[in-house]
């Protein structure tokens, strides 16, 4: 069974900066894509960034030039550093990692999995 643990969340200023972390266990066969998305109170969940098995990356319009994913693929962990961060930045992010679970299953799609959610808030 694949989990994905969220750490790095917390309170911070507006301004200040967080590191957040995401690492998969459990037994699984490759890792695709890794990516995070949030969800701020009565909103719809939206990207924040993407990055791919090859390291090319994708942001959201809101957050480009301040925030900055990262990948480990040794310890199958994902990070996103959050700097320059503003009160609108304050939701539950997400990560996500689109994966393969067996060699078998290389002949079919690839399966998302979620983490839990960890609550970023951005406040004076």
């Amino acid at each position: 069974q694949v989990q994905l643990v969220e750490s790095g969340g917390g309170l911070v200023q507006p301004g200040g900066s967080l590191r957040l972390s995401c690492a998969a266990s459990g037994s699984f066969f490759s890792i695709n894509a890794m990516a995070w998305y949030r969800q701020a109170p009565g909103k719809q969940r939206e990207l924040v960034a993407t990055i791919g098995s090859g390291g090319s990356t994708n942001y959201g319009d809101s957050v480009k030039g301040r925030f900055t994913i990262s990948r480990d693929n040794a310890k199958n962990t994902v990070y996103l550093q959050m700097n320059s961060l503003k009160p609108d930045d304050t939701a539950v992010y997400y990560c996500n990692f689109n994966m393969y679970n067996t060699r078998a299953d290389t002949l079919f799609a690839p399966r998302d999995y979620w983490g839990q959610g960890i609550q970023v808030t951005v406040a004076s």
